[in-house]
């Protein structure tokens, strides 16, 4: 952690001063605010932590229910989510909480007695070494916990509204010449608990994000509908404490019996474990009857689903029936999608409020978190005066495609789950097609396409490893000032900055007394020429788009690393550019200089060009770019598309 460059600290570093919205932040919901957060779910938290990171913006997240999650709902942390965390600095803890998945046993029936189950396979739950973070079980409310946490830790303080709820909202229609406000959305919100319940009042925001779930008044009061395959097969789920003679009631398993269906996931803490239970299908005249399935029925199933084993329940923490069904919105935002020229959006919904899908491959607190991820930064960037609101366009392009992309896999795997074994192709195809699209339920299948913030693809082969549009995938290096091994992409906090990754060619590094580029005419490296262009060019947006009263990284943060061995140079070797002078005492930063490891060269883990390459990354994990060492105008009209002018 960075954490000294204003002065000596001995507290929890964590703790970062009150800025800006976050001084003396008022207790009671303003009349006014930049930012409205409506929900306090995986989307909304998220949102919230990272909003902070923006003390400058007024945001507020309201909740209806009168205090934290406390059980139930999601559980399954696909690795990319766990990548996530560790931006936000909590991927630590929670891997120290949480259950681990390192392998999912697949059930089948006995070909000698089929009233029997046996174990059919046992495969690693990440056979091809997708992530360096692990798959985890942890209850949800523990994830909104950590991120509550954070927020409430930045400068910002945004801490949950609770006992608030959303009622209604309209967007003020400026005419064609006159100037739009700066707070257009007329939002009607209601006291839920304490002594105002009941009580109806009106606020002013400039944008709001609906994280109100898959029955959102945020959704339908900008005439947004759902759209999809109705539910058709039910499920009764539960959370137990029970003992058990079967065999692998601390692994995940995929059972498929005579009797139904079961996917078990043991949960975090030892003891408790979930069921999804197969109820089978839901006849079109059922009339949500199937929605009153006793506890008692669900766990009679499972016995007759596991047998020759049994359960004996003692006690059920939390259950529930739920019915499948995906569905999506055309759009995530209240913008006309089909007019290039219609108003920039103000309204915007993530997570159940505009996909559902069933809860099998445990996507719905991982997907609905990239939503508030995505749309966070980005809301940030444009209301601090960072980007135009053009930006805003982006959020529903680019996620509603990974919502389709989701629900279509969904489809598929939810169908196999209900599925007799002998009704598929073979008896390995479940565990088969589990292996083989094992990256996409981990999230990393997500890239997003060429856009305001997303280059194409021309010169991906620099890098081939960090494809662009997809998430940066890190890697081990070794610090040139201390020694010590570090995963590049660990280091980049969920502060709002963008981070630029200079891989530098062959040349060894080397600086002129003074700190900027050697020019001796021997084997310079084209790293040289581009630390000039980057301090001092007025296009290089170090330059262009850094405020007077900041910091060189205070906008985007910079590492170089370097082919040769860390014993091999030193950082004074290295330019100035990569050393910048931080905080109020003009302390200079040697910490972002690596060297790549003779045992395991991240240039050639990443397939990383032995002539360099510059990769972008922005905000939210997301590759933006590859370029050439050398291709500096490329590099300043990309961050012009991105940036606005400094005023």
């Amino acid at each position: 952690m960075h954490f000294h460059q204003n002065g000596y600290v001995s507290a929890d570093p964590r703790i970062e001063e009150a800025a800006g919205c976050g001084i003396d932040r008022s207790e009671d919901l303003p009349d006014e605010v930049d930012v409205l957060i409506v929900g306090s779910g995986p989307a909304g938290m998220i949102a919230a932590a990272q909003l902070s990171q923006y003390p400058e913006v007024n945001a507020r997240m309201i909740e209806k229910r009168d205090s934290r999650l406390v059980i139930g709902q999601a559980d399954g942390i696909q690795a990319r989510s766990v990548e996530t965390f560790q931006a936000f600095g909590f991927a630590e803890e929670i891997m120290r909480e949480g259950y681990h998945i390192t392998e999912m046993s697949f059930w089948n029936p006995d070909p000698d007695n089929p009233e029997h189950i046996i174990r059919t396979g046992r495969p690693k739950d990440d056979e091809h070494g997708i992530s360096e973070f692990p798959h985890l079980i942890v209850n949800q409310a523990r994830v909104l916990d950590y991120f509550a946490q954070f927020a409430v830790q930045s400068p910002g303080r945004i801490t949950p509204d609770y006992g608030i709820e959303f009622v209604d909202l309209s967007v003020d229609s400026a005419g064609e010449d006159a100037p739009v406000n700066d707070h257009p959305v007329s939002v009607t919100v209601r006291y839920t608990a304490g002594d105002r319940a009941g009580e109806e009042r009106t606020i002013r925001a400039g944008y709001v994000v609906g994280c109100d779930g898959a029955r959102s008044k945020v959704r339908s009061s900008i005439g947004r509908t759902m759209s999809g395959d109705q539910a058709n097969h039910a499920w009764g789920v539960m959370d137990v404490l029970a003992n058990s003679d079967f065999p692998d009631i601390r692994t995940k398993c995929a059972i498929s019996s005579k009797h139904g269906n079961i996917l078990h996931i043991p949960r975090e803490g030892g003891h408790l474990f979930r069921m999804y239970v197969d109820l089978g299908e839901v006849p079109e005249d059922d009339a949500r009857k199937v929605r009153q399935t006793s506890i008692d029925e669900i766990i009679r199933r499972a016995n007759a689903i596991i047998a020759p084993y049994s359960l004996d329940v003692k006690n059920v923490a939390w259950h529930s029936v739920y019915e499948v069904g995906h569905r999506l919105t055309d759009a995530f935002d209240d913008t006309d999608e089909t007019d290039p020229g219609s108003p920039c959006p103000r309204v915007f919904i993530t997570g159940d409020a505009c996909h559902t899908h069933s809860a099998k491959a445990g996507q719905g607190m991982n997907v609905s978190m990239q939503d508030g991820f995505n749309i966070a930064w980005k809301l940030g960037q444009v209301i601090t005066g960072r980007s135009s609101t053009e930006l805003l366009r982006t959020y529903s392009a680019e996620r509603q495609v990974t919502a389709k992309n989701l629900i279509d896999f969904d489809k598929e795997w939810s169908t196999l789950m209900a599925t007799p074994q002998e009704e598929l192709p073979d008896k390995a195809y479940l565990e088969e097609f589990y292996v083989k699209t094992a990256e996409f339920p981990a999230g990393f299948m997500t890239e997003y396409t060429e856009s305001m913030i997303t280059t194409s693809t021309k010169h991906q082969e620099l890098a081939a490893g960090f494809p662009i549009g997809k998430r940066f995938k890190s890697a081990r290096v070794q610090r040139s000032c201390d020694a010590n091994f570090i995963h590049l992409g660990h280091e980049a906090k969920a502060d709002g900055r963008w981070r630029v990754y200079v891989f530098a060619d062959a040349a060894a590094p080397t600086a002129a007394v003074d700190g900027t580029a050697a020019v001796d005419g021997t084997a310079e490296s084209k790293v040289a020429g581009l630390a000039q262009w980057l301090e001092s060019d007025p296009t290089s947006p170090l330059v262009a788009y850094r405020r007077a009263d900041e910091d060189l990284d205070a906008l985007i943060e910079l590492s170089v690393i370097y082919q040769q061995e860390h014993a091999e140079f030193a950082f004074p070797d290295v330019p100035r550019v990569f050393r910048p002078h931080v905080g109020a005492f003009d302390l200079e930063y040697v910490e972002k200089i690596y060297a790549a490891l003779s045992d395991d060269d991240i240039f050639d883990v990443r397939e990383i060009s032995r002539d360099g390459a510059v990769v972008v990354v922005r905000p939210d994990q997301y590759v933006s770019g590859v370029f050439p060492l050398e291709a500096h105008s490329e590099i300043g009209d990309y961050f012009a598309g991105v940036f606005e002018p400094v005023k």
